[in-house]
Formats: structure tokens, C-alpha cells, sequence
């Protein structure tokens, strides 16, 4: 499960990197190749997305493809870790926490 928190939160790193103002390619870089590590994708699916990084950087707009890729990576992973990445919290632990106040202790 730590992986795929990791996993999460390199996500959200990549999108916040791609929706705000400083559009980094090298940032974008870092997100999708430690992303591919965290999954231990195989060689020849990181020197594809290297590759497609390197045209991204010669055309300065990024590949689709990496964008297919994190998208996919994004999916793949169980919501409820996503949530807990992005800063989510989830609505039944706070219901439960505040069905536990007695109101005698008020």
C-alpha cells in the first residue's frame, strides 16, 4: 500500500505541475520516470517514455502519450489511496468520529 501512496502523490505532483503556472519539463520528467520506477515498468517502457519526453522537450508541448500514461497510472490505482494522497477525507471516518461525541461531554 506505501507504494501506491507514493505512486499517488507523484501524481498529484504531476498534475499540479502540468495546471499550474510553471509548466516544467524537467519537474514533469522526474514525476513520470519515478512513476514508472515505483510500477517497475520494464526497460523498454521507461526508454519509451523517455523518448517521448525528449520530443516533448523539441516541440515544447507535451506527448500524449505521457499524458495516456499517467492517466492510466492514475486509474489503476485504488481510489481510496488517491484520496488519502490528494488530502481527502473520508466522509464515513468523519461521520463515525462524530457519532462517538456524547453530547454530555459538551
Amino acid at each position: 500500500m506505501a507504494g501506491e501512496v507514493y505512486q499517488a502523490q507523484v501524481l498529484k505532483n504531476f498534475f499540479d505541475t502540468i495546471t499550474g503556472s510553471d509548466r516544467n519539463l524537467t519537474r514533469i520528467s522526474m514525476c513520470v520516470i519515478t512513476l514508472a520506477k515505483l510500477r517497475s515498468e520494464d526497460p523498454s517502457k521507461v526508454t519509451f517514455l523517455l523518448d517521448q519526453m525528449r520530443k516533448s522537450r523539441e516541440k515544447k508541448e507535451l506527448s500524449v502519450d505521457i499524458l495516456d500514461y499517467m492517466v492510466d497510472a492514475a486509474v489503476a490505482l485504488d481510489l481510496e489511496i488517491v484520496q488519502t494522497a490528494f488530502g481527502v477525507t473520508n466522509v464515513r471516518q468523519i461521520a463515525d468520529d462524530f457519532g462517538t461525541v456524547s453530547l454530555d461531554s459538551f
